[in-house]
């Protein structure tokens, strides 16, 4: 699969199933096992404005590559129709633009560098 051809919503859309398999995972690596206590563990990490907060900080500290900068800009860009109710335009726009990085990623098989971008968005909660 060609990652590039592939539009911001899209890339987003895969993006969004990775982290939150991953964050699923790590959730489970922390001792968590009732489902309840999972969703409220997974959807800290996952909800709309936790993932803008993460992009900011790869955005403040100069994190991202320009490619991935690109792919960033290509996710929050995109003609969005709706948003969530609990979340901001601006935040909203963000966390897409986060979920399209990672799907980009992973479907550009860069496992190492998608693992390395979530690592440190586990961390910085």
């Amino acid at each position: 699969m060609d990652a590039n051809l592939y539009n911001g919503l899209t890339l987003a859309y895969i993006g969004d199933a990775i982290y939150e398999l991953y964050v699923r995972k790590y959730a489970l690596s922390l001792g968590f096992t009732k489902v309840n206590e999972l969703h409220k563990k997974v959807t800290y990490y996952t909800n709309a404005l936790a993932q803008a907060n993460v992009i900011h900080y790869y955005l403040e500290q100069n994190i991202l590559t320009e490619t991935e900068l690109s792919i960033f800009k290509r996710g929050r860009n995109s003609h969005i129709h709706t948003k969530r109710k609990n979340v901001d335009l601006v935040n909203y726009l963000d966390a897409t633009g986060f979920e399209a990085l990672l799907g980009y990623l992973y479907l550009k098989n860069d496992k190492l560098r998608l693992e390395e971008l979530i690592d440190i968005s586990l961390k910085m909660n």
